[in-house]
């Protein structure tokens, strides 16, 4: 599908009905139908079809834009995907280890630091409800619509940047002193799943 001309279409649409040309609609009409005899009735009388060239044009532009949105969805899926399988087996293993990727410096770090290890097991738990809720969409509703899906996929999508963002600065906080310097041990413990996302 050509999502330059459903942009295009959109585009149209929105203008406001006084300042539309109506050729041009009927055009992107004939485009999509391909229907040659409706095309020339509607340029014949090209006054009194406004409203048949908005309404098929309209119809057409949300089962594009419907199309799309699937893609969308799918390509989001694939994404949680890969983060589920770096990040999900990483929660279920802090339960156990909630030690896991702490520097050996980490009680002697500001505070605003210290909170990013910390808010990132709470990111890393509810990453883990929303798969969770993905899964279970997915059993009680097969195929289960995008629209139900999209909200969890965007916030796990989300979360994912927030966690990243959140071991980039605990990891890579230098303490004023000549002294200082980010535990390597810290990185370390999560080169799995760091080395996964910079391979990308």
């Amino acid at each position: 599908m050509d999502n330059k001309f459903t942009e295009l279409i959109g585009q149209w649409l929105q203008t406001p009905e006084a300042e539309r040309d109506y050729i041009v609609g009927a055009l992107y009409l004939l485009k999509l139908s391909g229907n040659q005899i409706m095309y020339r009735n509607i340029v014949a009388q090209l006054d009194r079809r406004h409203d048949v060239v908005e309404y098929q044009l309209q119809k057409y532009y949300n089962f594009r834009v419907q199309a799309l949105t699937h893609a969308q969805v799918e390509e989001m899926a694939a994404r949680v995907e890969t983060i589920v399988a770096e990040h999900i087996p990483l929660a279920a293993e802090a339960d156990k280890q909630p030690q896991k990727g702490k520097r050996a410096d980490h009680d002697s770090l500001p505070d605003d630091i210290k909170a990013k290890y910390v808010e990132n097991l709470s990111l890393l738990q509810r990453m883990r409800e929303l798969h969770l809720r993905l899964r279970s969409l997915s059993l009680d509703n097969a195929p289960c619509p995008d629209s139900e899906r999209y909200p969890f996929l965007k916030e796990l999508i989300s979360l994912d940047k927030k966690l990243h963002a959140n071991w980039e600065a605990y990891d890579h906080y230098v303490a004023p002193g000549p002294d200082a310097s980010p535990s390597r041990l810290a990185k370390t413990k999560r080169s799995a799943a760091g080395s996964k996302k910079s391979a990308k």
